[in-house]
């Protein structure tokens, strides 16, 4: 699964624009977030962030993190 790090992602939506699964949305401070659910995890999110900000993970590493 693909998700993305809130503390660095900038908004700048290229990966939502990448996204031919219409799974990554912005939340209500701007910043982009994953429907897991829609996601088919193909990686075009995570070719086309500049800032690092996206990264792949279960999802129970993610809940360690609290992300």
């Amino acid at each position: 699964m693909f998700f993305i790090d809130p503390e660095v992602c900038t908004g700048c939506g290229e990966c939502k624009d990448a996204c031919p699964c219409d799974a990554i949305s912005e939340d209500e401070n701007g910043r982009c977030v994953i429907d897991t659910d829609l996601c088919a995890d193909c990686g075009a999110c995570l070719d086309v962030c500049e800032f690092g900000s996206i990264f792949e993970a279960s999802q129970e590493e993610v809940d360690s993190l609290k992300i």
